[in-house]
């Protein structure tokens, strides 16, 4: 029997070192992509020794990946641990692998923003700006050394616990606990995905549906008005009473209205299941993006949009 093929511990940190540079080659089609697989080239080498191997290999690491830069460690050790065992003979296709990033980028993505960028960058800033207000050149370097140090270590650590949790993974095999984990993060990642439509996506439709008079009462009415500050607190307590409709005398009702009073966002999810579907019947993104380019513009211009 062969000896196993294992990575060695130089091979893991050259890999977390490459991966410092994951958005170096970011792009709008697959975004991440080309950074992954420029950090997993060391790991690839090792594991597939023939060049068909290793291109087959780098392919299927070329597909729509994208999270926050930091947290994606974890993921690449999950990730190398998966190869490892694959290139061993273990059973583990690429949509094995490829569940595995999709389904841990995107609950993972959502940690890194409020940890790093919101929290550790700017307690550090704050630290080296007062030391630099005082005159002291320490401050910049402190923010400089430190905030690399943290970054980096944490690169390294939950990359290796990473792939000492992808490890016992693949033990399991038989048992299906890659199979359960996999549907398991790729649930969780569309529920993520799905969460964030109403919040990314926007549509707004501007044909009028109809057009009616209030009664008096119904709206504000400018011209009686007091003046003065008199009159803005009274035109606020009628605002407040009255809500939105109650700015003009003619009450118009837009296309867009009436669907969020169906369902708020329907035509944001419609758009975005549109989306998926294509991308499932490999629509190129490219394709997908310059088309709602001309039909975001179109609209303008037409006036339905």
């Amino acid at each position: 029997m062969a000896d196993k093929i294992q990575l060695t511990k130089h091979d893991r940190f050259s890999v977390a070192w490459r991966h410092q540079f994951l958005q170096g080659s970011w792009n709008y089609e697959r975004m991440q992509n080309g950074g992954w697989c420029y950090s997993i080239i060391p790991a690839i080498k090792r594991l597939y020794p023939k060049k068909e191997d290793q291109v087959a290999a780098l392919k299927r690491h070329l597909e729509f990946y994208n999270t926050h830069p930091y947290v994606s460690a974890p993921v690449m050790g999950v990730t190398l641990a998966l190869e490892e065992e694959r290139a061993n003979g273990a059973p583990i296709d690429d949509t094995a692998i490829n569940g595995v990033k999709v389904g841990m980028m995107g609950p993972l993505a959502g940690v890194g923003d409020p940890v790093f960028w919101f929290t550790a960058r700017p307690i550090l800033g704050a630290l080296g700006a007062s030391m630099a207000l005082s005159g002291s050149i320490v401050g910049p370097i402190l923010f400089f050394v430190l905030w690399n140090v943290i970054r980096f270590a944490f690169l390294w650590y939950t990359q290796e616990f990473g792939y000492k949790v992808g490890t016992e993974i693949t033990k399991d095999l038989s048992g299906g606990l890659l199979g359960k984990i996999t549907s398991g993060a790729s649930i969780l990642g569309m529920f993520i995905i799905g969460a964030l439509v109403q919040r990314w996506v926007s549509i707004s439709f501007t044909p009028v549906v109809s057009k009616v008079t209030q009664q008096a009462g119904a709206y504000i009415d400018w011209a009686k008005l007091p003046s003065g500050s008199a009159g803005i607190k009274e035109a606020l307590t009628q605002y407040a009473k009255l809500g939105a409709t109650g700015l003009d005398k003619v009450k118009v009702t837009t296309l867009q209205g009436n669907l969020d009073q169906l369902i708020p966002g329907l035509a944001a999810l419609l758009l975005t299941l549109l989306c998926c579907k294509l991308l499932k019947k490999k629509v190129s993104p490219i394709v997908i993006i310059l088309a709602l380019f001309a039909v975001g513009i179109i609209g303008r211009v037409l006036g339905f949009m």
